[in-house]
């Protein structure tokens, strides 16, 4: 896969930086953004690593890469380097996306330049990242030269092309990639990740003979459905546990206890094979709540807008303003995955979380964790829950007392359309 020609850099605070390197040699012409020479130019001296992204098996060999040169990156010989994410992005019906990174050695000496050429060098040829060099000339222009492979397998630096600064575009990189990389629009989608991971995750065979056994075409009993969603620390556990006793109703749980003990397996993966996971739980709990419902009310403690907001946040980098826009196909429930009657999420503020997450000591997963510390991703989850369609989220402030929030959630479970 050729190098990309446009970058999405995300500076700290979730700002997005875009550029494009084009108009190979020469000299002159207008100086770059002020922000872009600052971290691509002199002092110091930056570089770029892009991992291709091919299709089928390829995207998954791509993605755990990519989770290891992020780790390589943050130490050894790189540590004391500024390390950001940068997209490589344009073409095709996916965007193109490569990802990868900025690192930007402040000592701009030579041991940086060699230990990443040696990096590169120890990668599968079909995966090798696109290594590139930033450079200013006397004029205060930016240019980014290639490192290429030449004869006897060495990397040599190539051309140089021209750095400029680009507007922001109308729609975020990663979105077009979203259906092909976390957010699945059906079972066959998540499951062809993970039988590509089989190899090298023997849990993952056990999961999709789990997902076999489930029946394709499923009939949703006479009985209501109902999923209660939310962040971390929004009484969750609580209402659907007591919701579940009053209305004397299946409780379920996505992932489901069939595969909740390979969850922490799935977690340490990259997001498109941990996605795939959590997307197929959300099938093999569909087959439950088809069979529960006959006899029975169901309440669902998370189901698909968990697995498909958290997605969306951790992908699309960037602010709130960046998130797909309302209506967007990757908003819309999957069609072949049983729907439920109602979906309630509860809403608490951020301060109420806080006090909520203090001194509970529960193992969080890396999402959950980010939460926490990033109220950017917060906020993006939070967003990505009110715009889902097909069903939507219906919203219930869960910061009243424990007996109003149940009576309010039995109010509206009861009377859906009040």
């Amino acid at each position: 896969m050729a190098p990309p020609r446009r970058f999405a850099l995300e500076l700290p605070g979730c700002a997005l930086l875009h550029f494009a390197v084009g108009g190979a040699g020469g000299a002159g012409g207008a100086r770059p953004d002020a922000r872009l020479a600052a971290l691509l130019g002199p002092p110091g001296r930056s570089f770029s690593l892009c991992v291709p992204a091919g299709a089928g098996g390829a995207r998954v060999r791509a993605a755990r890469l990519h989770q290891r040169l992020r780790g390589r990156l943050q130490r050894g010989p790189f540590r004391g380097c500024q390390l950001c994410p940068l997209l490589g992005y344009g073409g095709g019906p996916d965007g193109g996306l490569q990802r990868g990174f900025l690192l930007r050695d402040p000592r701009g000496g030579p041991d940086t330049r060699r230990a990443l050429l040696e990096l590169v060098g120890s990668c599968p040829e079909p995966e090798r990242p696109h290594l590139g060099e930033f450079e200013a000339d006397a004029r205060g222009a930016l240019w980014l030269r290639l490192w290429a492979l030449r004869d006897g397998g060495r990397q040599q630096p190539g051309e140089r092309a021209r750095v400029l600064p680009l507007p922001e575009p109308p729609l975020h990189p990663a979105v077009p990639a979203l259906h092909s990389s976390v957010v699945f629009p059906d079972r066959d989608a998540a499951r062809a990740v993970l039988q590509e991971c089989v190899s090298f995750i023997p849990e993952a065979q056990a999961v999709l003979d789990l997902v076999d056994q489930c029946p394709r075409q499923l009939q949703k009993g006479k009985f209501q459905v109902v999923a209660i969603e939310g962040l971390d620390a929004t009484g969750k556990t609580t209402v659907t546990q007591s919701i579940s006793k009053a209305l004397n109703a299946a409780l379920l749980q996505s992932p489901p206890m069939c595969i909740r003990q390979w969850r922490n397996i799935f977690d340490e993966e990259p997001p498109i094979i941990r996605r795939a996971f959590y997307s197929l739980g959300n099938y093999l709990v569909a087959s439950e709540i088809a069979k529960e419902s006959m006899k029975g009310p169901v309440i669902l403690d998370r189901y698909w807008h968990s697995t498909a907001t958290y997605a969306i946040a951790a992908e699309v980098s960037g602010g709130l303003q960046h998130l797909p826009p309302a209506h967007h196909p990757v908003y819309q429930w999957p069609g072949d995955l049983l729907k439920p009657d109602l979906v309630l999420l509860l809403t608490v503020s951020p301060e109420e979380r806080v006090q909520r997450l203090q001194g509970r000591g529960l193992e969080k997963t890396r999402e959950e964790a980010e939460l926490e510390a990033n109220s950017i991703f917060r906020q993006k989850v939070q967003k990505s829950y009110q715009l889902m369609e097909n069903p939507s989220c219906l919203v219930v402030d869960a910061s009243p007392s424990r007996e109003e929030v149940l009576q309010k959630v039995l109010q509206l479970i009861q009377n859906p359309g009040n």
